[in-house]
């Protein structure tokens, strides 16, 4: 009797522990970014606040931006640029709150091109042809003499869909992938012609977003999600634990364990210490969507609500 009491007792202590935990969907795209996300999941870093976090795939930034705006999904994390156009574009009231990394990204090219001057005339691949890192494609391609018009765009979807045009069609001469997508495309006879870090210098890639009123009525699990991606960041960006990171890249981005291991080493300096975000980074953003949506830069401050984030720091 006894032993059935207390089997009773804790399969009813087991099932509140599960009733108490918040549940999160969390959209995202597909790459290394992630990691910290990967590493709070597989450590225990949500469970251990009382938090179940799923994350998604999303195919594209305007499944992001809808499934969030439609309340499918309670957090987003992609290119800061994607949260200025929920606001801007749809008048989704969105907040932003966490940093993440400098977006990684490299210009990848067809093999007969030798200069950025080369793609004159010819198609490059988006994600969509008013988000951030063709933004970022038509800022390099400004410098070195080329105007919209002079190449065509086509959208074809996020940075697994860019590469999968570049190494099946030809036609398609150039898009920006980050790692590991841009380490598979040079396995796959691409080559790398520019970083846009050297290009544009400082920039704010990745990023997480809210909408406000959720965030105001969910401030708790926001702090506690805060904190467990800090402290996967933290985790991760020790050396130390590289070769279970790099595992955890095997799995859940079903990498060969040589690009991972190359992702995870070719990304360490473009994550931001803590999450934080590169203020000068998030002006260089607005700066490119003004440049090429006409208009001047807006206020960063419309935009942000970095309080979350604080009080995440302050508990930790």
């Amino acid at each position: 009797m006894f032993r059935i009491l207390l089997t009773g007792a804790v399969m009813t202590l087991s099932l509140n522990a599960a009733q108490a935990q918040t549940k999160l969907a969390v959209i995202v795209f597909p790459g290394v970014q992630n990691l910290p996300m990967f590493a709070a999941q597989a450590k225990g870093f949500f469970a251990k606040r009382d938090l179940s976090v799923d994350l998604k795939f999303t195919p594209n930034s305007d499944e992001l931006r809808n499934g969030l705006a439609e309340g499918r999904y309670q957090i987003a994390h992609s290119a800061v640029d994607n949260a200025f156009a929920l606001k801007d574009k749809a008048n989704v009231d969105i907040a932003v709150v966490l940093g993440g990394d400098d977006s990684f990204n490299r210009l990848v090219v067809q093999p007969e091109i030798s200069s950025l001057a080369d793609l004159k005339g010819r198609t490059v691949a988006v994600d969509a042809v008013n988000t951030a890192y063709a933004f970022q494609l038509y800022e390099m391609l400004r410098q070195k003499g080329l105007n919209k018009g002079d190449y065509e765009v086509k959208a074809v979807g996020g940075t697994g869909q860019r590469l999968e045009a570049l190494t099946k069609d030809k036609t398609y001469a150039a898009a920006m992938l980050n790692p590991p997508f841009s380490i598979r495309a040079e396995k796959a006879g691409l080559k790398a012609i520019d970083t846009a870090a050297n290009a544009l210098g400082a920039y704010q890639g990745s990023s997480a977003f809210v909408l406000r009123t959720w965030g105001a009525a969910n401030s708790d699990a926001l702090v506690k999600y805060l904190q467990g991606c800090i402290e996967g960041l933290r985790w991760m960006l020790d050396t130390k634990n590289r070769a279970e990171a790099v595992a955890l890249l095997v799995d859940r981005l079903k990498l060969p364990e040589d690009v991972a291991g190359q992702a995870y080493d070719a990304t360490l300096k473009g994550f931001q210490k803590d999450g934080a975000l590169d203020m000068e980074g998030v002006r260089n953003v607005l700066k490119l969507r003004a440049q090429f949506e006409g208009g001047t830069p807006a206020d960063p401050a419309k935009y942000l609500d970095l309080t979350y984030y604080q009080k995440a720091l302050a508990g930790m």
